[in-house]
C-alpha cells in the first residue's frame, strides 16, 4: 500500500492508503524520502482560496473560465519538493542515457505521497549531486522560483534591491539577489525571518508593521528609490509597498502567488506616476529575453549546483521535519504560526 498525503476539504487533511500501481513502460518508481511544503502554492488549496477550486483553467485559451472548479476535495498528492531513492525502472529504459538507476537519490516532483510513479523524461539529469545532504534536493523547485523571479529582476552589479518576503523562497530570493551584485533591502513583517535575512545577504532589513517602508527606502538612496523590488510574499499590501518603493521607471517583479481581489492595491498612484514596469515571474516558464538560454530545467540543476559549491545555503533553512503520518500537524502550524516555521518538511 502508498500512503498519501490530501486535503479532503478546506483546512482538513488526511493521510490515506492506496493501493501501489503497476510500474507502466517509461516510467521509474521513487520511493519518497523528504517532502517540502509549500507555504505558499499549498496552503491556498489547504485553505480553499486556490483559484482552480472554483474556476477551471483552459490551456489553449490560457484564460481561466467560470462555472466549474478544475479541482475538487479530496486534493490528493500536492507537493512539489520531493526527495527519494529509484527502486524500480521500467524494463524499456535500459540503457537510457543521463536516467538514473535503482538505488540512485533523486530529486523532483512526484507530491506528497510515499512512492512517486514518475516519467522518465523528468528524471533525466535528477540524481542528486555528489556531497548533497539528501535534505537539501528538497529546495531544487523552490530554489527555482527565487532564481527566476532574479533572472526577471534583470539585476545589475551595484544595483539596490528591495525583496518583499522573507520566507524560504524570499530568503533565497534575497541571496540570489546579493550573489548578483544588488545591496538588498530585505522586508517582512517578522523580526525572526528579518534576521535570518541579514545571514542571506540582505544590507538591510525592515518590518513593514512598523516601519514606512517605501519612505526609508527612499531615504537610503538619495530620495530615488529601489532601482527594482521583488515581491515574493503574495500579499497585495506588499506589492503596494514594491510598487511605492522603486525609482521613476523601476521595475517590480510580482512572484507571488496573489489570491482574490486586488485589496491594498491602487494602481492609480505611484504605479501609474513614476511608470513603473511590473513584471510577473512564474515558474512555468523563463523570462521571455531568456527563453533561448535558460529553461526550468537549468533553473533547477543550477540552483542545486550553487547549493552544492557551498554558496547557498539550504538545509538551515529546515525549521522542521515531521512525520508523514503528522502532516495535518504541520498545515496548522504553517497557516496559524507561521513566525515559527521556516520550510516545513514532511518524511516518509
Amino acid at each position: 500500500m502508498e500512503r498519501v498525503v490530501q486535503f479532503t476539504g478546506p483546512r482538513q487533511v488526511e493521510v490515506a492508503e492506496q493501493v501501489t500501481a503497476d510500474l507502466p513502460p517509461g516510467h521509474l518508481r521513487v520511493r519518497t524520502r523528504y517532502s517540502g511544503i509549500s507555504a505558499g502554492t499549498e496552503l491556498t488549496a489547504y485553505r480553499g482560496t486556490n483559484p482552480y477550486l472554483t474556476r477551471t483553467w483552459d490551456p489553449e485559451a490560457r484564460l481561466f473560465r467560470e462555472g466549474a472548479a478544475g479541482i475538487e476535495y479530496p486534493v490528493a498528492g500536492w507537493g512539489y519538493s520531493e526527495v527519494g531513492e529509484v527502486v524500480e525502472t521500467a524494463p524499456d529504459l535500459d540503457g537510457v542515457p543521463g536516467l538514473p538507476r535503482p538505488g540512485d537519490l533523486v530529486w523532483g516532483i512526484w507530491g506528497h505521497r510515499s512512492e512517486g510513479i514518475v516519467p522518465a523524461e523528468r528524471m533525466i539529469g535528477h540524481t542528486l549531486p555528489a556531497g548533497l545532504e539528501p535534505l537539501a534536493g528538497a529546495f531544487a523547485r523552490v530554489g527555482a522560483i527565487a532564481y527566476n523571479a532574479v533572472l526577471a529582476a534583470d539585476i545589475h552589479l551595484g544595483e539596490d534591491a528591495a525583496v518583499f518576503g522573507q520566507g524560504v523562497i524570499g530568503l533565497l530570493t534575497t541571496r540570489l539577489a546579493q550573489l548578483n551584485g544588488a545591496r538588498v533591502t530585505a522586508v517582512d513583517a517578522l523580526d525572526g525571518r528579518l534576521e535570518t535575512a541579514k545571514r542571506y545577504g540582505a544590507h538591510t532589513t525592515l518590518n513593514a508593521r512598523t516601519e514606512a517602508v517605501a519612505e526609508r527606502i527612499r531615504e537610503a538612496t538619495g530620495g530615488l528609490g529601489a532601482d527594482l523590488a521583488i515581491e515574493i510574499s503574495g500579499a497585495y499590501p506588499a506589492l503596494h509597498q514594491a510598487l511605492r518603493s522603486v525609482t521613476a521607471g523601476g521595475r517590480v517583479v510580482a512572484s507571488g502567488f496573489y489570491q482574490g481581489d486586488g485589496i491594498g492595491l491602487r494602481l492609480g498612484d505611484e504605479f501609474h506616476h513614476n511608470r513603473v514596469q511590473l513584471v510577473c515571474s512564474q515558474i512555468g516558464g523563463v523570462p521571455p529575453q531568456l527563453s533561448h538560454r535558460w529553461t526550468v530545467e537549468r533553473l533547477q540543476q543550477t540552483f542545486l549546483r550553487l547549493v552544492a559549491e557551498g554558496q547557498i545555503d539550504v538545509t538551515s533553512l529546515v525549521s522542521h521535519v515531521v512525520p508523514a503520518a503528522d502532516a495535518a500537524d504541520a498545515y496548522v502550524l504553517l497557516d496559524e504560526r507561521p513566525a515559527e516555521a521556516l520550510q516545513v518538511v514532511l518524511e516518509f
